[in-house]
């Protein structure tokens, strides 16, 4: 049995993981779903001040709270920045991160650093315009201008994003990871879905800062094809690949 705690991307609280959560518990293991701050049934405490840092003390609190060890941790999409921060602050917790469809950044990046200059003054005119100058609306989900992203999603899914989905607080996106040096040398694996595995290692291997720190002796590496939402799109395969990681050494 391993002990799992699932952490959902922007928009999503830990009802996106139901459909993962249950093979994993059906196959014996221990699950915690969170719900970050700000998120899903914890609107109410969406704030301008939640950013990385709040959201890594609940995975923490979750992780302390329940006396958790040996935590296989799971963070999807833009969940990376908090659940590295819970990483790399307790790593005797920590068994091995998995980042599904996504990956760590490098210290002194942010999450919106990710984007081109162009995406991302497009992303901070919309918080200014649409999200009170501190939050990340909710996106359209619309297969038509995103068809990469939401391959996979049927109807019910998109509708269900649409509607369940939470306002994201910009801070998640602008706050810099704060990193140690050196790194502790936790088990890390990459489920890639729209990333492709060959584009990571080439652009690691010519120096791009955060690819580069998808690479080395403590990576793995799955491929699950599929969308940007597999806990949707790919539920069971996903939860198949999270109990063939557990066993890993």
């Amino acid at each position: 049995m391993a002990t799992f705690v699932l952490v959902p991307g922007y928009w999503l609280g830990g009802w996106a993981w139901e459909e993962v959560a249950g093979p994993l518990r059906a196959a014996g293991h221990d699950v915690h779903a969170v719900t970050l701050a700000g998120m899903a049934e914890r609107a109410g405490e969406a704030a301008p001040g939640v950013d990385v840092d709040a959201h890594a003390a609940d995975i923490a609190e979750v992780i302390e709270r329940g006396g958790l060890s040996g935590v296989v941790l799971v963070a999807h999409s833009g969940a990376n920045m908090a659940a590295t921060a819970v990483a790399d602050r307790m790593p005797e917790r920590i068994a091995r991160v998995v980042y599904v469809d996504t990956g760590p950044m490098p210290a002194g990046l942010a999450g919106i650093d990710f984007h081109d200059p162009q995406a991302r003054a497009e992303l901070e005119k919309q918080v200014a315009d649409e999200g009170e100058g501190w939050l990340i609306p909710v996106p359209a989900f619309d297969p038509a201008a995103d068809p990469v992203n939401l391959a996979g999603l049927t109807g019910e899914h998109l509708a269900a994003m649409r509607e369940r989905g939470t306002p994201q607080p910009f801070g998640t996106a602008t706050q810099p990871a704060a990193r140690p040096d050196p790194l502790p040398d936790t088990p890390r694996t990459l489920v890639a879905c729209t990333i492709p595995l060959a584009a990571v290692r080439r652009l690691g291997a010519e120096g791009n800062p955060v690819f580069a720190g998808m690479t080395g002796p403590s990576w793995t590496y799955r491929e699950l094809p599929t969308g940007h939402w597999p806990m949707f799109s790919a539920p069971r395969e996903l939860a198949a690949l999270l109990d063939e990681l557990a066993t890993l050494g």
